[in-house]
């Protein structure tokens, strides 16, 4: 049977992911090289910025974790195609990065122990090669577990994000449109319902029950933490996020959303796919500036019996502290100026 060009999308990412599981740096190089086009833009959290071109990537990006996690291995738990409403093609991936903490990582000192660091990908696809990436890292949560956050303590759970329940993230039932399309379409519905409160009503406006299973788990990034329930959702994230900036919403003709579904999961990229002010009681520790400011969300959603179950939520938020006048990682080096610098022997503990 033929492929469709969603499946072949994913196929063709296939020897990249894998050069990640093993991190064979010359075959990772090459999956580059055979999947990219020549002047791919790279678009990655903060600070590594934008990067042309695979080779720019890989010395950039990849290369530095090699350096701090010796022994590093890519491990996905989502990976969904699909077309986005303008007719683009889009495969997400979701999943962590583990290894030893053996070196320094972005001036995070390391830990000699095992370190996980969630990431959510999205690559554009035209003619069979992907043209444009945006991906974020959830960096904070490897500063949380080296003990060198410097900034608030997240309100939700901070853990080791899990795939999806049902273990379907990989293999699903061949791609069916109609579906993907209902799937796409409950989730534009549900965000359209999100934005009406608190200016059209209250909390009963967004109608949670009708998209949401009471059971939900909003998996939130580093630095925000998880929540459970409609509660756990409203207490960690929604009502500090509103509390903070409550014109949420009201630029979306700036900003550009990629939904695309795959069977009974949704997801959305953009870069930036927010814009709101900090103001009222500021947002995560951060005093209201009253500054305008652009934020990148990349979201997976999972949907079981009509609701959506699962919601992996990954924010630059590294960029939104950024542009707020706050260098993170200018804090965390003077935090840990006591910290002996330098690398840990590797293997850790080998005699």
């Amino acid at each position: 049977m033929t492929q469709n060009r969603h499946e072949a999308n994913k196929s063709a990412l296939a020897a990249l992911r894998a050069a990640q599981y093993n991190w064979d740096a010359a075959g990772l190089r090459k999956a580059l090289d055979d999947v990219t086009a020549p002047d791919a833009v790279f678009h990655h959290c903060h600070p590594f910025g934008d990067l042309i071109g695979a080779e720019a990537f890989y010395d950039g990006a990849l290369a530095p974790l090699r350096a701090a996690w010796p022994d590093v291995e890519r491990r996905d738990w989502i990976v969904m195609a699909g077309q986005d409403g303008a007719g683009a093609d889009w495969v997400g991936c979701g999943g962590h990065f583990y290894g030893t903490f053996a070196a320094p990582f972005l001036d995070i000192p390391p830990t000699g122990h095992l370190c996980h660091m969630r990431f959510h990908e999205f690559y554009r696809f035209e003619n069979g090669k992907v043209v444009e990436f945006q991906a974020i890292w959830d960096i904070p949560e490897v500063m949380m577990q080296a003990n060198a956050w410097p900034m608030s303590p997240s309100l939700g759970r901070e853990f080791c994000v899990p795939g999806p329940s049902t273990c379907d993230g990989l293999n699903r039932p061949a791609r069916d449109p109609a579906q993907s399309q209902q799937s796409c379409d409950l989730i534009v519905e549900m965000l359209d319902h999100l934005k009406l409160h608190p200016s059209k009503g209250g909390p009963e406006v967004m109608q949670m029950p009708k998209f949401w299973d009471a059971r939900m788990n909003w998996y939130g990034p580093a630095g925000i933490g998880t929540g459970r329930g409609y509660a756990g959702f409203r207490n960690w994230h929604q009502i500090p996020f509103l509390g903070g900036m409550p014109d949420r919403g009201q630029y979306v003709d700036e900003i550009t959303y990629h939904f695309f579904g795959d069977n009974n999961y949704a997801a959305v990229t953009g870069w930036p796919n927010m814009i709101q002010t900090v103001t009222h009681d500021g947002w995560m520790g951060i005093a209201p500036s009253g500054k305008k400011i652009t934020m990148r969300s990349l979201d997976f959603w999972r949907i079981e019996d009509g609701k959506i179950r699962e919601n992996w939520v990954t924010v630059d938020i590294l960029d939104a502290y950024r542009q707020l006048g706050v260098d993170v990682f200018a804090r965390l080096r003077e935090f840990n100026k006591a910290r002996v610098p330098g690398a840990v022997p590797f293997p850790v503990g080998d005699t």
